[in-house]
């Protein structure tokens, strides 16, 4: 008698597998039914043996897909061609849907793409199509640069415990370059995650080609044998500026919408190794030479040589829960931080750039996530967030602007069930010139799944000595977020700081509601941050206030006008008091953005600002120049147009003109990027300032670039060059990156800080030279 088997039931055709691998997926799908989970694919029913080749895919009318993964059974040559057997034998899925320009219909650039798998590994690869290949853009190939992204580009996201929110992220462009990343809770990606796995990219007449091999050991997943997955590919042709997906995404999402995980389709017939944990173990050796100009005006630096050694090691706990640890940590590859010239009279925010503290970013974050503009937007969105951020891992390792050791610590993180799970402990010791002793830090975050695409929390942290000598610190709160429908959000937290030395509890709780449509946004928030809010761990740009913000906006889309794809209106207000209700700050906004069907876009912002100043502030106390107590009144102009990724000069060009407390302020500024070939970038950022005031002129010039040269995707020089007139600098930050397997670095790094003020040419102050040396070790 016939085998029995299933039969996956398509529009005029017809897919048999054999009877062990469809029951093995389809028991899996029951299981998860049994445990509130989406259900099993609806294809999974029974029938007769094939008659020819199975499709691969199943589609339904809402634009969801499920799709097959196959097993090697001889390996691939892994070269990004595409030109073994199996690509003849087994279909790929294709029949991608636009979520821009045209929402819902089909992909004009065909994507074939396709998953298997062997004992050790998942291979993804993708056919991408194209009507007109010499208007490809690919100018980027340095790995995890950002530059990938404004290429032409395929992505996928792989949802391993399907639990339709969080995922792991890679996608590539022709010229091999690529990029990986974490999405939790389908928040913009930690795009600064770096994983173990290769990948191969090719062109052809007609396209390019692209296969990644990603081991198992990579990834985490519930357990071993038959699994479900969520699965989702974009595909971006950047010279018609389309996006596509595999399963219909809202077109308000944009590229977001490959973080919308919930949307994602179902992967069936993978069959992974019976665990996922793995023990990774990376050593480093380090040798440097540094200089210091002892005193003003005294000839050359004085000199001090050493070495170093550490180790980092990652555990696997359980298939869900990970353990990173460290010990002797050091971070003398990381880039030089950009420089910010600070206008306001709040602190500025840096971001962190440590890939220890980088990994876990998503796990530990709270409150509500952060707000971006789109990808390429020219939007300013207002000022910088006043949101206190509950644990900001630069407090770690650094104070007052200098670097603290970091002498060992772990970290956990993971799923556990419908938990996400972030512990953190680390000790740093003392560095006597920035007044820091020895310091212990705990971190402990607690996230559950619940409902569709919502999560409940708790986070608590520690620290053992403040910096304002206020004994220990802690922070506790918890937080919420709940979303509904396609595009209604409602966020929420609460949280609490005590000092060790001071009789009082700090308080800061926020609540936001905002729908996020294509053609309308409504947003409404309230955030009050009460006297005393101190977490020890955190970072506030703002103490003692209670902020009110209200947005709307109006973005069709008028087909009739070939040449512009949106246009855009958003007003918005700004209140912003004390706790005791006297007003601080009061924006009024109008901005009005035009995108262009080639990419560009326009943005013209109008503000109307009130501050009343409670204690004057200081562009240069030296000078005595800065603004007084009192209420202000004034309004500016901003305009600004993103010159697209597909021009050889792109970036977004900006003035603004207007008024500046009791003064005047004009702004130019330029951050962009040169191509001057497929190896050779240059980024510049300019932004030039002159202000007028009573009290007197002050004149800013912020002038970087970064230059680039990639000799492979894991391999390249960059320079990153500094001048600021605010603080009379000049720094050179120079790095080579050799990833000589995956995983394992070789850095020469060169850093050099000048004093602009000396006369004739700048005078050097600090010079140091970096060899380091890293070697993975995967058990």
């Amino acid at each position: 008698m016939a085998r029995a088997a299933f039969r996956l039931l398509l529009p005029g055709a017809a897919l048999i597998l054999p009877a062990s691998l469809w029951a093995q997926s389809a028991e899996l799908a029951e299981h998860q039914d049994d445990q509130g989970a989406d259900p099993e694919p609806a294809f999974l029913v029974r029938g007769p043996a094939p008659p020819d080749l199975p499709e691969m895919v199943r589609r339904d009318a809402a634009g969801g897909a499920t799709m097959r993964a196959t097993r090697l059974t001889e390996p691939l040559d892994f070269d990004g061609r595409l030109d073994d057997a199996i690509y003849d034998r087994v279909p790929g899925v294709g029949g991608f849907i636009q979520a821009l320009p045209l929402e819902g219909a089909p992909a004009t650039e065909p994507t074939d793409v396709w998953v298997f798998y062997d004992d050790e590994a998942v291979y993804i690869a993708g056919r991408c199509w194209d009507s007109q290949p010499h208007r490809m853009v690919a100018t980027e190939m340095r790995r995890d640069n950002f530059g990938i992204f404004n290429n032409e580009n395929l992505a996928v996201v792989l949802d391993t415990f399907y639990d339709r929110r969080n995922a792991f992220f890679f996608y590539m462009n022709p010229l091999g370059g690529f990029f990986d990343g974490l999405i939790a809770d389908e928040n913009p990606p930690n795009r600064d995650w770096s994983a173990v796995w290769d990948s191969r990219a090719a062109r052809f007449e007609n396209g390019w080609t692209m296969e990644m091999r990603i081991p198992f050991k990579t990834l985490r997943y519930a357990t071993g044998g038959p699994q479900v997955w969520g699965i989702n590919f974009r595909r971006t042709v950047r010279w018609k500026n389309e996006l596509s997906y595999l399963t219909q995404v809202p077109t308000a999402l944009g590229p977001r919408g490959i973080t919308k995980i919930s949307s994602a389709g179902t992967l069936v017939g993978l069959e992974a190794p019976a665990s996922s944990r793995t023990v990774e173990v990376k050593p480093y050796l380090i040798g440097d030479s540094a200089g210091i100009r002892a005193d003003a005006g005294g000839r050359g630096l004085e000199r001090d040589y050493g070495g170093d050694f550490g180790v980092d090691a990652k555990v696997g706990i359980t298939s869900g829960l990970t353990a990173d640890l460290t010990w002797n940590t050091d971070f003398a590859q990381v880039e030089a931080d950009a420089q910010q010239i600070n206008l306001t009279r709040f602190s500025l925010f840096f971001p962190e750039k440590r890939e220890f503290f980088l990994e876990g970013q998503g796990t530990f974050s709270f409150g509500t996530s952060s707000r971006s503009p789109p990808a390429g937007s020219t939007r300013s969105f207002g000022p910088p967030s006043s949101t206190p951020v509950l644990f900001f891992s630069r407090q770690i390792g650094i104070a007052g602007g200098q670097i603290v050791p970091i002498l060992g610590g772990g970290r956990v993180t993971g799923k556990l069930g419908d938990f996400g799970v972030g512990a953190l402990a680390i000790r740093t010791g003392a560095n006597s010139a920035a007044g820091a002793p020895e310091t212990d830090f705990s971190v402990l975050r607690l996230k559950r799944d619940i409902l569709n695409r919502s999560t409940v929390g708790v986070m608590g942290t520690y620290r053992s000595h403040t910096a304002s000598g206020l004994g220990r610190n802690f922070a506790y709160g918890m937080d919420a977020r709940f979303g509904f429908f396609e595009n209604l959000t409602i966020q929420s937290y609460a949280a609490w700081t005590q000092n060790e030395l001071e009789d009082r509890t700090g308080m800061s709780y926020l609540g936001q509601v905002e729908y996020n449509g294509d053609r309308y946004g409504l947003k409404t928030e309230r955030l009050v941050v009460g006297d005393g809010f101190d977490p020890g761990i955190g970072f506030l740009r703002r103490r003692d206030f209670q902020r009110n913000y209200a947005e709307a906006r109006f973005s069709p889309r008028p087909h009739s006008i070939s040449w512009l794809r949106q246009i855009g209106w958003t007003g918005s207000i700004d209140h912003t008091t004390d706790n005791e209700g006297t007003l601080e700050t009061r924006i009024l906004q109008l901005q009005t953005e035009v995108e262009l069907e080639n990419g560009d876009r326009l943005n013209v912002d109008t503000a109307r600002n009130r501050e009343v100043l409670s204690e004057e502030f200081f562009l240069d106390e030296d000078a005595g120049i800065g603004v007084g107590v009192g209420p202000y009144d004034f309004d500016h102009v901003r305009v600004a147009y993103q010159a697209g990724p597909q021009r050889p000069i792109s970036g977004n060009f900006a003035f603004q003109h207007g008024g500046f407390f009791s003064g005047t302020r004009r702004e130019v500024a330029w951050r962009g990027r040169v191509e001057v070939t497929t190896r050779f970038s240059l980024e510049p950022t300019v932004s030039l300032n002159w202000i007028d005031l009573p009290t007197g002129d002050y004149d800013t010039s912020l002038i970087a670039s970064r230059i680039n040269y990639t000799l492979s995707p894991r391999s390249f020089f960059a320079a990153f060059l500094q001048y600021n007139t605010a603080a009379n600098s000049l720094s050179t930050n120079v790095r080579f990156r050799w990833e000589y397997e995956p995983g394992s670095d070789f850095y020469v790094v060169y850093n050099s800080l000048r004093d602009t003020l000396a006369p004739g040419y700048p005078e050097l102050n600090t010079q140091s030279f970096i060899v380091k040396f890293t070697r993975l070790f995967r058990f």
